[in-house]
Order: C-alpha cells, then structure tokens, then sequence
C-alpha cells in the first residue's frame, strides 16, 4: 500500500493471514523442489535394489511435483483473495474513480451547453434573416394588410423557448 493507514482488527488479522499463506506456500515450493533435485542424485551404494530405489525416487518425486501444485494453486487462489479484498476495501481509490468521472461528465455537458447554445444563436440569426426577407417580399400573404409585422417576432420566441437551464 502506498499510503499506511489505521486498519481495523479485522482488516489487518486478514492481512496478516494472507501474509502467512504467501510465506508458507513458496516455502513448500522451495523445499519440494529442494527434495526433487536431492531425489535426482544417484547413490551409489544402497541396502535396496537399484529398480526398487528407482520406484521410490519416482513415486517421492510425484508427491513432491503434486506438492508444488498445491502450493501454487494456492498461490493462485491468494493472488484472487488478495484482488477482492482491494475491490472491496479501497474506497478512496474507488471514491476517486467516481470523482474524475463525474468531472469528465460535467466537461462533456459544459461542452455541449456550449454548443447547444452556439446553434440557438445561429439559428434565431438565420431566422431573423428569412423572417426579413419573408416579410418584405411581394408574395408575403400579410405584406399590404399587416404593416406592423415585422422580422424577428418567431425568432425573439425561439430565444425564449431554446434555452439552455443548468442545475
């Protein structure tokens, strides 16, 4: 761990035991291996028969190979403990995790207020224009009989009614 924290009783005993097994499986990884190549020494002098002394090595060879196993599948099975017990008991990890995301979410809403807000102005200019130039053509059907209709009355609406609230 690189920050030493205050852990509770609990916490530490756990750490303290998967401490234990890590110690005590590469020590019989150690000493099996050990035997295994003592075992592979030929004697050349012995009160059994050389067949008979093969078997045995053969057979001690065996177990301790089957020991290695052992010891490394719970090596194996430590390494799973010891990735749960980090999932599950690092929160300022996890805690900081949530941070940048929501920081990396509330840039991404800024960026698109932004925009959204860039495209409302765009849009009332462009409608403003075609308001004009509607309203002052010849084919407009309010053109003689409504004077008073002027450019901008839809996009002074549109200003109103696209806008961007943050909570």
């Amino acid at each position: 761990m690189a920050q030493q924290r205050a852990l509770p009783q609990s916490k530490e005993t756990l750490l303290q035991s998967y401490n234990k097994r890590l110690k005590d499986d590469v020590k019989s990884i150690m000493d099996n291996f050990t035997e295994i190549i003592k075992t592979a020494k030929i004697e050349d002098e012995t009160q059994v028969s050389r067949a008979t002394q093969g078997e045995q090595d053969n057979y001690e060879m065996h177990v301790r190979a089957a020991n290695i196993v052992r010891a490394g599948e719970s090596l194996m099975k430590l390494v799973s403990d010891l990735k749960q017990f980090l999932i599950l008991n690092d929160f300022p990890s996890v805690n900081e995790a949530i941070d940048q995301r929501n920081q990396q979410l509330r840039a991404l809403q800024e960026e698109c207020d932004r925009k959204l807000i860039a495209l409302r102005d765009e849009i009332s200019i462009d409608l403003y224009e075609l308001e004009e130039e509607y309203y002052s053509s010849r084919q407009s059907p309010c053109w003689p009989e409504n004077p008073k209709r002027r450019p901008g009355l839809l996009s002074g609406s549109l200003r109103s009614i696209v806008t961007v609230e943050r909570p």
